[in-house]
């Protein structure tokens, strides 16, 4: 009978160990599915993460300057040079090509911005569109200085832009851009955060080619390189 009992606690020992062992197993098995579930997520966030900034920093060549030569007449410095605006996806296509000559070596490049919300730069869906006004020496009044693109047109780099907007709806769009800087709703309806004026100077050299560039939000900037 003894024997029988010892018989009976050890079936009931070794159930409640096995019943142990396997709520054990069960446990550490779910904790190891939320831990990688998590290590999951924190991944796929850090990917959408570095996507956003790669968005939000991401920059694009728009064109480039050059000076053809400098020269005195007369004892002013003139530089002549050449204004290069290249298209949409592609830096090695010109799209226009204009000359210029400026009284004195420090030039300004007038562009029009239109910028929009972080969290649409963000997302991939917009980024900064821009259309280039005129170019002035610093001894020149701004209204004096030489158009870029052809007034009331659309420039040529947005051939499909903006918008899908097309024909003379498009041209009308650039005709009035000016006139959406002051419709708050028109600027809330599609996203823009503001459209304004920027200008960039630079005391130009020969041999040194100026790529401007513009960034996602809106930053024009001229980024020097030797002219080879």
């Amino acid at each position: 009978m003894m024997h029988n009992l010892k018989s009976q606690t050890g079936g009931v020992v070794f159930r409640a160990v096995v019943i142990l062992f396997l709520i054990l197993i069960a446990g550490f098995g779910g904790l190891v599915l939320y831990g990688s579930k998590s290590i999951y997520d924190l991944f796929e966030n850090n990917q959408k993460l570095k996507q956003a900034i790669a968005n939000l920093t991401r920059e694009e060549q728009i064109g480039y300057a050059k000076v053809v030569y400098q020269e005195k007449i007369d004892k002013t410095l003139y530089t002549t040079l050449k204004f290069v605006e290249t298209a949409r996806g592609n830096p090695l296509e010109t799209v226009l090509e204009r000359e210029y000559t400026i009284p004195g070596d420090v030039v300004f490049f007038d562009a029009l911005i239109v910028s929009f919300h972080n969290d649409q730069i963000m997302t991939g869906e917009k980024k900064a569109l821009y259309l280039w006004r005129r170019v002035y020496g610093e001894t020149m009044a701004p209204s004096q200085g030489f158009p870029i693109e052809t007034p009331s047109r659309p420039p040529r780099r947005y051939g499909d832009f903006p918008w899908g907007v097309t024909g003379p709806d498009r041209e009308m769009f650039w005709e009035a851009v000016w006139e959406l800087a002051d419709d708050p709703d028109f600027l809330k309806q599609h996203g823009i955060k503001a459209v304004y004026g920027n200008a960039v100077y630079k005391k130009l050299r020969p041999g040194l080619i100026y790529v401007f560039k513009i960034s996602a939000t809106g930053r024009v900037y001229p980024e020097m390189v030797p002219d080879i």
